[in-house]
């Protein structure tokens, strides 16, 4: 097994150095730089503004992909009955079966978007409490021994 000198453990090299060496070389001069550490605030979609748009344009993607998918499907029938070729009758069932999905997608859309909505608008309905007695443990122990005491 042959190792470089470079991987030996204990071994320092100063990048400045073979920078330098390659600066030579090459008849230039380079700078190293630091690059700054960058924080990038991701904003969540939790906005009505922003979870209504998302919804328009997702339900105009699914509207688009289905009406092209209606297209193809129309092509791919006409070759499939002008080529009576079994191959061309496969692709066609695909292409329906993947339509019907994109469909059921855009059902799926409504329904998680009237979820949501209903999420929003529905709060807490009724607080219930069942409090039997509202006080310590040491203050139950006193009520329970005087009402034995009182029988």
């Amino acid at each position: 097994m042959i190792t470089s000198d470079l991987m030996k453990p204990g071994l320092n090299i100063d990048m400045s150095d073979t920078f330098e060496n390659l600066d030579k070389t090459f008849n230039i001069e380079s700078a190293i730089e630091k690059a700054e550490d960058t924080v990038v605030d991701i904003k969540k979609a939790t906005t009505s503004k922003d979870l209504d748009n998302d919804y328009e344009y997702t339900r105009g993607q699914l509207y688009n992909l289905i009406e092209k998918g209606q297209e193809a499907i129309n092509g791919i029938l006409d070759v499939a009955q002008n080529s009576d070729h079994p191959r061309a009758y496969e692709v066609a069932g695909n292409l329906i079966k993947n339509v019907a999905d994109i469909s059921d997608k855009l059902v799926d859309l409504q329904k998680k978007m009237k979820d949501i909505s209903e999420e929003k608008s529905k709060g807490p309905s009724s607080v219930t409490n069942n409090a039997m007695f509202v006080g310590s443990t040491s203050e139950l122990q006193k009520m329970l021994k005087q009402m034995n005491s009182d029988k």
